[in-house]
């Protein structure tokens, strides 16, 4: 009989690489907010993997980039944290990305990632560098980046993907289940989530709001979940009523979120319930409500009732 393994794995990386594309990807499931901006994800959201002999609990985090404001900061600490708190880190790189500065003969990990390698190197943790978005580019421009990748992290083990295609990912879990320790399960076989499902919740309405409008709205909104009451029918639960508030800066930006005639928030609404009635597995009524908090990416007593602090 093989030994059991299971830990815990970060993902890591700057903003819009691919990590909570991964993470649902690996878990069959939109667990984590995903969208083509950045700061899409903001905490650290852990989902659980389960197979013969194995348990990965992957972690994703917020992109690292440089903090402007109190809940920006937050968000690269809360990263930076898990860095310190996984058996192995899992590093996101954005192939096209790369490959780009490789055709045009510049440096190829620069900036952001240049820093982020320093961070791993001080760490002294594994780390498997997934070369993210392969399906992307092509496979002749892949070994200068791999080159390079190695040349600035010998140690580390590569793996190219395409997390929105699942490309390498049986790959990638293959190599972690090599290297996390011998370790009875952390969690329950059938438990998906380290997080209550009132967080899941309300990142899935954060997501929408994310996806479906303006630009700007993505940095100044967050959701809290107000209300969540269970009914159960024959000792099962039949129907999920969820009211959440979502929060704004500034009363244009209310507007833009309910929309014409309560259009955008309707849409909201519809596409978020249904992603929590798969995750829940239950009937849903969800009732959305849009508040106004002046400053409250700066404001302490906010940031720490959502979390955040």
């Amino acid at each position: 009989m093989s030994e059991h393994r299971a830990g815990y794995v970060g993902l890591i990386g700057r903003p819009n690489v691919g990590k909570s594309t991964l993470l649902n990807r690996v878990l069959g499931l939109k667990v984590a907010a995903t969208a083509d901006k950045p700061q899409t994800t903001r905490n650290r959201i852990a989902g659980i993997y389960n197979a013969p002999d194995l348990q990965v609990v992957m972690v994703d985090t917020p992109g690292i980039h440089k903090p402007r404001s109190r809940l920006n900061k937050a968000m690269v600490r809360a990263a930076m944290d898990v860095m310190q708190e996984v058996d192995l880190l899992v590093w996101l790189l954005d192939a096209a990305e790369l490959v780009s500065n490789a055709r045009n003969e510049r440096t190829v990990l620069t900036g952001g990632d240049a820093w982020i390698a320093e961070q791993i190197e001080q760490s002294g943790k594994p780390v498997v560098l997934a070369l993210n978005k392969v399906d992307r580019v092509e496979n002749r421009w892949l070994l200068p980046v791999l080159e390079a990748c190695a040349t600035r992290l010998p140690k580390a083990t590569m793996v190219p993907i395409s997390a929105l295609h699942g490309k390498g990912v049986d790959e990638l879990l293959g190599v972690l289940a090599k290297q996390l320790p011998v370790h009875p399960p952390l969690f329950p076989p059938d438990q998906l989530l380290e997080h209550d499902e009132r967080f899941v919740v309300a990142e899935i309405i954060r997501e929408k709001v994310v996806r479906l409008t303006d630009k700007e709205l993505p940095y100044v909104t967050a959701v809290e979940i107000e209300q969540f009451e269970e009914e159960e029918r024959e000792g099962e639960r039949a129907f999920v009523i969820i009211h959440a508030r979502i929060i704004v800066e500034r009363s244009s930006q209310k507007g833009i979120i309910i929309g014409k005639r309560g259009a955008m928030i309707k849409l909201i609404g519809t596409q978020a319930r249904q992603d929590v009635q798969r995750i829940l597995g239950a009937g849903v009524h969800l009732e959305l409500f849009v508040a106004v908090e002046p400053d409250w990416t700066r404001n302490p007593r906010i940031l720490h009732e959502l979390g955040y602090e």
